[in-house]
């Protein structure tokens, strides 16, 4: 059986939580060409919707992948679909079936699908998924969107710097040139910068464009991701604003996956893929002590998974059983204070980045207008 996974421990973890009993793990060998993170066209919330809808219409499994199959034209999900409706024919599960196809049905997706094969409320469990899905995607839309005024003010304001060197200054120490006026030295210098770049300006735009492509290029890496990810845990503010956004997206998994019938030490380990590097060592160990029957509660207080508000939601869902609903309570409350933060940096950042674009292109104009100046000022 091939899953992809991490490592070999990730592995052995999807398999074992599929039902298999694991004997062996050993690493594909294969050549791939692909560029990074390159993206299947099967959408999953997609699927979980019409899914959903066509159970409740009334359709048996069967007969809604079947339709589902009919509907889809796209080679790839046709081919998934195709596959999965075999599958079924066959007499395997449902979750067996969307198991061989680790790479767009993710071990939660899976694990949630065996649970309700024994309580019969797939609907029900489609529902949860869609719904947990919905609300990473509003708060990820969040971030982007705050992102990317930002990125375009500085696109538009290096292309207006671009312009005002490579172009309007040369135009101006041409006309200094046959002045034979004295420059002030800071004029002098800008007058030998935008002649650099006037002169060079196919290498200058090369340059430029190679720049932009290779930034994009090392942000869809996810090494990259990770050491950028890293600097910026170490600013206290952002690093604290991180880790509670962290924090959210595992109580509201958690709390998804407890609802849908997965045991907490499951659900737990599950979750672990959802957290940066140091705290999945903490939850590593907050899942050893629930494993000796630690409250759940007290093992992620002791290493440091908690605040203060969802220790108080944890403590109220371990005395009224209902931990589920909790954790995506503690991961709404959480989402709302993201939401707040990340708005007010927006409007914080964006004034200083148009502050700091106008100052530089305030100065280039003064200094290519400062002879002038002395100009007047002599013939006065």
């Amino acid at each position: 059986m091939a899953l992809e996974a991490g490592n070999a421990q990730q592995a052995e973890l999807q398999a074992v939580n599929l039902g298999y009993a694991v004997l062996s793990v050993k690493p594909k060998v294969s050549f791939n060409l692909a560029l990074p993170n390159s993206k299947t066209s099967f959408s999953l919330l997609l699927f979980s919707q019409e899914l959903m809808a066509l159970l409740q219409a009334g359709l048996s499994l069967v007969e809604a992948i079947e339709t589902l199959t009919e509907k889809d034209h796209r080679n790839e999900s046709r081919r998934v679909l195709e596959g999965i409706r075999k599958r079924l024919f066959e007499g395997q599960t449902f979750s067996a079936a969307l198991g061989e196809y680790p790479q767009i049905f993710p071990i939660l997706f899976v694990a949630m699908v065996r649970a309700s094969e024994k309580t019969g409320d797939l609907s029900q469990t489609l529902g949860r998924y869609i719904a947990y899905r919905t609300q990473l995607e509003q708060v990820r839309k969040k971030v982007i969107t705050a992102s990317i005024y930002p990125a375009l003010l500085l696109f538009v304001g290096a292309l207006v710097t671009l312009f005002l060197l490579g172009y309007v200054v040369p135009k101006f120490s041409s006309v200094y040139e046959n002045s034979r006026a004295e420059l002030p030295w800071m004029s002098r210098l800008l007058m030998q910068w935008g002649q650099l770049l006037h002169e060079h300006a196919e290498i200058v735009a090369a340059i430029f464009v190679v720049s932009i492509i290779s930034i994009i290029y090392a942000l869809s890496l996810k090494s990259v991701r990770s050491a950028i990810n890293r600097l910026v845990w170490r600013i206290p503010a952002v690093g604290r604003h991180l880790h509670v956004y962290q924090l959210a997206r595992f109580y509201r998994t958690l709390g998804m996956l407890l609802q849908g019938g997965i045991t907490l030490v499951t659900a737990m380990q599950m979750s672990s893929e959802l957290l940066e590097q140091s705290l999945r060592r903490c939850l590593l160990l907050a899942t050893q002590q629930v494993k000796e029957g630690q409250l759940l509660s007290s093992a992620l207080e002791e290493h440091g998974l908690t605040t203060a508000v969802s220790m108080r939601m944890m403590r109220v869902g371990e005395r009224s059983g209902e931990m589920g609903e909790m954790m995506e309570r503690a991961a709404a409350f959480y989402d709302e204070e993201i939401a707040r933060t990340v708005d007010w940096a927006t409007r914080l950042f964006e004034p200083i980045l148009m502050t700091i674009i106008g100052l530089v292109i305030g100065v280039i104009v003064v200094l290519m207008y400062m002879p002038i100046f002395e100009l007047a000022d002599a013939i006065q």
